[in-house]
């Protein structure tokens, strides 16, 4: 499942999926725990949430909250309800294209490359990271690193290396997988010259809508001391009923 935020945190929507009977966690691979925690927030058709954001600056922070529809992985439809002066502002992601609308004045923008770098709503994540397309399960080797605890619950710790033919834009990264769910409870993000770039952490365990997931999803970027974005979710619900018509360019100026 996916919401226009989904691909950015990598957690936010992990959900338990059994084992099959003849496959214990001992016996998987690290390519096994890595495609069970990617199957726990790619395996959804359909799903709509409600969440904030808070993006931490050294001197400020402020918090923006929004709803999201998605369907598979081409179509998003984000509508933001807070603040009041950015209220009423949605965001349409179609395949690998994206547009805002702007009520206040009364324009409709598709998002040109140029602004693909730029921060989502000011945060630490960005355009890119919305429409880019990859796969940790073709796109990356696996190999397991051993065993850490991450916040009290035993991980698998797993390095994911990017294949010489890959597109990603991380040469690696390295997960810590809970071994008992399989969440992504933490995971860091390396460039192309192998230095850290940013770390995800997934926390406060919650069961939403019959499924135990990290409610909150923090982001600290590496190389800017005292910048953070937070994501929380307060509700999420899985398989609704919604069709590709739902996410049009007209949709966008009427939702609420």
């Amino acid at each position: 499942m996916k919401t226009i935020l989904t691909k950015i945190a990598v957690s936010v929507l992990l959900f338990s999926v059994s084992l099959p009977a003849t496959v214990t966690a001992q016996q998987l691979s690290a390519r096994d725990i890595v495609k069970k925690a990617d199957e726990k927030f790619n395996g959804e058709l359909s799903g709509y949430s409600v969440m904030s954001m808070t993006i931490v600056r050294p001197s400020w922070q402020r918090t923006v909250e929004f709803k999201s529809w998605s369907l598979e992985d081409d179509y998003a439809l984000t509508l933001i309800t807070a603040p009041a002066r950015e209220k009423g502002q949605t965001f349409l992601k179609r395949g690998t294209e994206m547009w805002n609308w702007n009520p206040s004045i009364n324009r409709l923008i598709k998002l040109p490359p140029s602004m693909m770098s730029q921060g989502w709503m000011g945060s630490d994540y960005t355009n890119d990271d919305i429409l880019r397309e990859s796969s940790v399960i073709n796109d990356y080797d696996h190999s397991l690193e051993g065993e850490e605890e991450v916040d009290g619950r035993l991980c698998h710790r797993i390095r994911l290396t990017a294949k010489e033919d890959a597109g990603v834009l991380w040469s690696h990264q390295v997960w810590w997988v809970d071994k008992k769910d399989f969440m992504v409870l933490k995971a860091e993000l390396y460039d192309e010259d192998g230095y850290l770039v940013r770390t995800e952490r997934g926390m406060d365990l919650k069961t939403m809508d019959g499924r135990l997931i990290p409610t909150t999803i923090e982001l600290v970027p590496a190389d800017q001391e005292g910048h953070k974005t937070v994501l929380k979710i307060t509700e999420i619900k899985f398989n609704i009923t919604v069709d590709e018509s739902f996410f049009s360019q007209q949709n966008m100026k009427t939702i609420r």
